[in-house]
């Protein structure tokens, strides 16, 4: 038997499940008793915020869970991106791990994929603050992005 899935949210906050924003008026504890794709207030990228590749590569694969009707879309330009970025990064842990992330979204688990581009912020904050990477280069990824603004 499956178990259940319980989280508590704060009055004004929201949740995206499936597709659908809820704002809940008062505290609520939401529990889920099947699988749902879901995601939390805080954990969703503002485009406004997506000024890095990896940002843009989160926003993108956010974009596949917030707005299931564009999943195709989603998917094409997270593919054009997830390439671009193999060829642009030199980090080898960051290279394994976007391999990785492909390999997530590729089985639908673009979930998963969230977690592990977050986890990967703190080594491109020190890439680009140490210029590892060249500003050419961020802005090239930076125009991939640009049919979502």
């Amino acid at each position: 038997m499956k178990s259940t899935l319980r989280i508590s949210l704060k009055s004004g906050e929201r949740i995206f499940i499936n597709g659908a924003v809820l704002r809940v008026d008062r505290k609520v504890a939401l529990e889920f008793l099947n699988d749902v794709t879901f995601l939390l207030e805080n954990h969703v990228l503002q485009l406004e915020d997506a000024t890095t590749p990896l940002r843009q590569l989160y926003f993108i694969a956010q974009m596949m869970l917030i707005n299931p009707a564009g999943k195709e879309q989603s998917l094409a330009m997270f593919r054009k991106s997830i390439t671009m970025l193999l060829t642009c990064f030199q980090d080898e842990e960051v290279l394994a791990e976007l391999k990785r992330i492909d390999a997530m979204v590729a089985t639908d688990r673009a979930f998963d994929a969230l977690k592990a581009i977050r986890s990967l912020y703190p080594i491109e904050d020190r890439i680009l603050n140490n210029q590892e990477m060249t500003p050419a280069t961020v802005e090239q990824i930076r125009k991939e992005i640009a049919p979502w603004r």
